[in-house]
């Protein structure tokens, strides 16, 4: 008989953000299969005696094969478990969900996702500032800054990334923001464009750094460091 699995978002880091459903499936569990930003307190949720299997994928570092977490998650499954697959932030934003439920479908297993508070309104919070201005910020658009090479994606659309009036999130961004940058003025966004930096966010160390992307740009040019961030730009953190 078939398990279940559920894809289930822990929010940035902080336990605090966890949903209900989220401890709720967290307490079911018979295995968790979890990130690297999915764990410590977020997994004291877990009842005792669940497998607990570290998957997380981090730059630079050795890390297990999308095909591999994909058979992880289709054989526990297969045996009957209750699966949660832990995924920071929000499952369906950036998170590979896409290929894990294609090897479900394949294998006939059922499951769910359970959404979770992404890193940019975590972000945006901690800075206290919103995604949205009335009249200046309307739209809302969140973009990867690496492909699967880790390199900046082609064919991006930079007349929208470049769009003033647009609230722009750059998820994984430090490697290429400075080449992303680049583009952007080309494209005529201003090189003072206000642009904060969210590092750490919802764990300890968190880190917000106010700037422009032109500033921003340097910056990460002389220095990337390791910490998991998210650069946002655009009209709303003119007053930040």
């Amino acid at each position: 008989m078939s398990g279940f699995v559920s894809f289930v978002g822990s929010g940035p880091g902080d336990p605090e953000l966890l949903t209900l459903k989220a401890v709720a499936r967290l307490g079911a569990a018979d295995v968790v299969l979890f990130d690297d930003l999915s764990s410590g307190p977020l997994l004291s949720h877990v009842r005792p005696g669940a497998e607990l299997v570290a998957v997380g994928k981090r730059a630079g570092r050795a890390s297990p094969t999308q095909a591999h977490v994909s058979r992880l998650l289709v054989d526990h499954a297969a045996g009957g478990a209750r699966v949660v697959r832990l995924k920071s932030g929000d499952p369906a934003i950036f998170g590979r969900l896409e290929e894990e439920i294609v090897a479900l479908r394949a294998a006939g297993i059922a499951f769910e996702i359970v959404p979770g508070v992404t890193s940019a309104s975590a972000a945006a919070a901690a800075a206290a500032i919103p995604l949205t201005r009335r009249l200046s910020a309307r739209r809302v658009q969140f973009v990867t800054g690496h492909d699967v090479n880790g390199g900046l994606p082609g064919g991006l659309n930079m007349a929208a990334l470049a769009d003033a009036e647009a609230t722009t999130v750059v998820f994984m961004p430090k490697r290429t923001f400075a080449e992303l940058v680049a583009l952007l003025v080309d494209h005529g966004l201003s090189p003072d464009t206000p642009a904060l930096l969210a590092e750490n966010v919802g764990n300890p160390g968190e880190r917000i750094v106010r700037s422009t992307i032109a500033a921003l740009a340097q910056t990460l040019r002389a220095e990337i460091g390791t910490a998991p961030a998210l650069i946002l730009y655009g009209p709303l953190m003119e007053d930040a």
